[in-house]
């Protein structure tokens, strides 16, 4: 093996080795040393270090938050209440006087909405029509329609509508939903069907509550998100609502026969199913009797979970409401009648010289049915 000389700048001299320490000490004056630090270096590293473990926990706690979602478990519900057959409208009050809604319409009471000369309201054993006045030619302050409220309230349950007809046409309000009209927003507003003017941009999903309601979490829906706070105290109460397709609203939905809109309503949340004529799932056919089973249906149009939202609290003693409103705060707006639909001049002129233009504007049930969880 040969040698290697180990050059003169790297020979160890004789002597004893250095004194060798294998951990290194902060001396004395380190800026290291904790000991060293100012009472106010002290102070910001501390904060800074709670700000860090903060942070940690807060993006666990939102991290949790996004991912959690409601038990929607199967429940076994029964059939309590249907309007169906001539006596339909026997099971509501006819709401009468100031539109709350700033609505151009005038709602008359059950005698004038059942006459002759205005036939407004009628049902055969097949189905029930609510409609808009279509006979006056001069409504020059607002023309005739009528508003629906149901006698008996709930507290929950499944309610299934089978549409026929949805009601559309320049100024009309049209909306099926549900509210304790006398202590709004404090028991929430459900809407299930809704849409404004021509209708053609499908229907509008929607809940109203007072505040501490929102749902910007984890949602299963196959509906568009518009907004997520559903407190009517932001956005000009546009509250927190879901966009279906075309097809679920309006002249598109009316052609292909309409359809069945189911919503459960329920401690774990809201959501709201529709099915056109061809795809009704048959514990919801007509004649089933059977217990409808949500859990069967797959996706819902529009969920609204009660992940951060006391559901029970924010909606109770609902009654079933159905009207058509005429121009209003939405049908009417600014920037809404004319631009969003291309409807011609103004709302309020229009209704009050077009009674032809309302022969689209009429709701067309075969039935409704509530049915109750069993406990």
């Amino acid at each position: 093996m040969p040698i290697h000389k180990i050059p003169a700048a790297q020979a160890v001299p004789f002597g004893p080795p250095p004194a060798y320490s294998a951990t290194p000490t902060a001396t004395t004056g380190s800026k290291w040393n904790p000991m060293n630090w100012s009472k106010k270096v002290l102070i910001g590293a501390i904060a800074a270090a709670v700000v860090i473990i903060a942070a940690i926990i807060i993006g666990a706690v939102l991290g949790t938050r996004k991912s959690a979602y409601p038990d929607y478990s199967k429940l076994t519900y029964t059939l309590v209440d249907e309007y169906s057959g001539t006596d339909f409208f026997d099971n509501f009050d006819y709401f009468t006087g100031y539109d709350p809604s700033s609505g151009f319409v005038h709602y008359v009471p059950a005698a004038t909405a059942n006459s002759t000369q205005y036939n407004l309201t009628y049902a055969s054993s097949t189905s029930a029509v609510l409609k808009v006045d279509t006979t006056e030619t001069d409504a020059s302050t607002g023309r005739y329609s009528v508003r629906i409220t149901s006698k008996k309230q709930y507290d929950s349950g499944l309610f299934v509508f089978d549409v026929l007809h949805s009601p559309y046409g320049c100024s009309t309000w049209p909306a099926l939903w549900l509210s304790d009209p006398n202590n709004w927003p404090e028991n929430g507003e459900i809407d299930v069907l809704e849409a404004v003017n021509q209708g053609n941009v499908g229907n509008q999903m929607t809940l109203h509550t007072t505040d501490d309601c929102k749902m910007d979490v984890k949602r299963k829906e196959t509906g568009d998100v518009l907004e997520t706070n559903c407190w009517n105290g932001t956005d000009d109460n546009a509250g927190c609502g879901v966009q279906g397709d075309v097809d679920t609203y309006g002249k598109s939905f009316n052609e292909n026969g309409g359809g069945v809109y189911a919503m459960e309503w329920r401690d774990a949340g809201i959501r709201v199913w529709f099915f056109d004529r061809d795809s009704i799932p048959d514990d919801l056919s007509s004649g089933n009797d059977s217990s409808p089973d949500p859990s069967s249906w797959g996706t819902a149009l529009a969920d609204f979970p009660g992940t951060d939202c006391d559901i029970s609290s924010h909606f109770k003693n609902q009654s079933i409401i159905a009207n058509i409103d005429l121009c209003g705060d939405w049908a009417g707006a600014d920037g809404v009648y004319t631009t969003e639909y291309g409807c011609p001049g103004t709302c309020e002129d229009f209704v009050a010289t077009n009674n032809t233009a309302y022969e689209t504007a009429y709701w067309e049930w075969s039935y409704w049915k509530v049915y109750t969880a069993d406990s």
